[in-house]
């Protein structure tokens, strides 16, 4: 049977790296709900036109509308194999309604979540660097340039540090996420349908252990 890959993790736990390797390798497409709503914005359907009234009004969209909008995308040929959900479902409610989705699509829910410790996490967000020249990735604790905050390509560009990746922005998402989500960890796990992976280790090997349940 196909498996439907929900993805769980603190922002930074590297979420969006396995899902594009498993859209790579396994041919799992990467479903983000984000997207889907903002390329509705250009659609012409009864759906699309609801979900621009909602969002024009300044409205969540209603579990029920956030449903219907996966169930629409997930029907496509693209995910006959299985796919992968990014920003979806996000509490036990949504996740029941996924729940129905793979029954009617005849596939299996697999909940896979990285966990990182907390103080990782603020590490691997307030670190990042990147250079304005060429986009080259750092981490000042973890993968420093060779030269302080210059790029090791373009020594004459100091690196950047976008806005968000301040310390105490960093820490309320981090709270947000843990406030939101221990409610669905609860939720997978007592349905035995989660399976929890150490995040801390090399981004290839977290892939092995993805691969080989989603593969069982």
């Amino acid at each position: 049977m196909s498996k439907i890959v929900v993805l769980m993790g603190a922002p930074g736990a590297g979420k969006g790296t396995q899902a594009r390797l498993l859209q790579e390798r396994l041919h799992l497409p990467q479903i983000s709900t984000g997207e889907i709503f903002r390329a509705l914005k250009h659609e012409q359907s009864a759906l699309a036109e609801e979900v621009r009234t909602i969002m024009s009004a300044g409205r969540l969209v209603p579990d029920d509308v956030t449903i219907r909008v996966v169930r629409e995308r997930t029907s496509k040929d693209d995910c006959r194999d299985g796919y992968v959900l990014d920003g979806f479902p996000r509490t036990p409610a949504q996740a029941s309604m996924l729940d129905d989705l793979a029954r009617e699509q005849d596939k299996e829910i697999q909940a896979i979540e990285l966990r990182v410790p907390i103080d990782t996490l603020v590490k691997r967000m307030t670190g990042r660097r990147s250079c304005p020249i060429c986009g080259e990735l750092y981490n000042v604790y973890f993968k420093p340039p060779k030269n302080d905050n210059v790029c090791d390509f373009h020594p004459e560009a100091l690196l950047v540090q976008r806005a968000d990746d301040n310390l105490e922005t960093v820490q309320a998402r981090l709270a947000t996420y843990e406030e939101q989500t221990k409610p669905l960890l609860a939720f997978y796990e007592s349905a035995g349908k989660l399976s929890t992976l150490d995040g801390t280790r090399d981004s290839e090997q977290i892939y092995e252990d993805i691969a080989n349940i989603v593969i069982a």
